[in-house]
């Protein structure tokens, strides 16, 4: 009788142990892919980190030409005024959109902000059409020679920053990284394009 009793208590404890044994094997199988689970997230993560900050070095490229642009302008209408007093509407929507760019509180702002100045610009010089005596003037002519410089610049970097939010933003919509960007908050940039014949051409006068 006692030799069952502990056969039966050894039977026991060898199953409370096969129990114990899986669920220790359940617990490691759990913290493993955990672990792989954060090295996945991690490395996606760091990625993205990578991505973005490829992408704010390209906005800055873009950034550079368009405070160059915007110091130059106050000199250029000064000029233009010079010789043109009637073009009051010309000159204050430069003002507008020079100011809103300036004052822009994120990327589309100021892209669109851009776009507009640009516009106001290309009015600018077919103002100074009309007046033989302003295009023939040595500042207006520096002006305008500096500006097509600007203009130039920042047509390579709006392409380089366009190629570089391309490339961030596939990442950003593809999945599985779209879940990762969205849990950290990584958003699609925008691009800084021109959408009409007019708006490629870089604002100028024709002489």
């Amino acid at each position: 009788m006692l030799l069952l009793y502990n056969k039966s208590n050894y039977a026991n404890k060898k199953q409370i142990i096969k129990i114990k044994v899986k669920k220790m094997n359940i617990i490691v199988y759990l913290l493993g892919a955990l672990a792989l689970a954060s090295i996945w997230l991690m490395f996606k993560y760091n990625k993205l980190v990578h991505l973005k900050a490829l992408l704010d070095e390209a906005w800055s490229g873009i950034d550079v030409q368009l405070k160059r642009r915007s110091d130059l302008i106050p000199n250029l209408v000064e000029t233009v005024k010079g010789y043109s007093t009637h073009e009051k509407s010309v000159f204050e929507n430069v003002a507008k959109f020079r100011s809103a760019a300036i004052n822009s509180r994120n990327i589309e702002e100021k892209i669109n902000a851009e776009a507009g100045l640009s516009r106001a610009l290309r009015s600018l010089f077919a103002v100074a059409e009309s007046y033989p005596e302003l295009k023939a003037n040595q500042n207006f002519l520096s002006l305008q020679g500096e500006l097509s410089s600007i203009e130039n610049e920042l047509q390579l970097a709006r392409r380089y920053y366009n190629g570089t939010a391309r490339n961030y933003n596939t990442v950003v919509r593809k999945f599985p990284d779209n879940i990762v960007a969205s849990l950290t908050g990584f958003k699609v940039a925008p691009y800084f394009e021109v959408t009409t014949t007019e708006e490629r051409e870089n604002p100028k006068v024709k002489f």
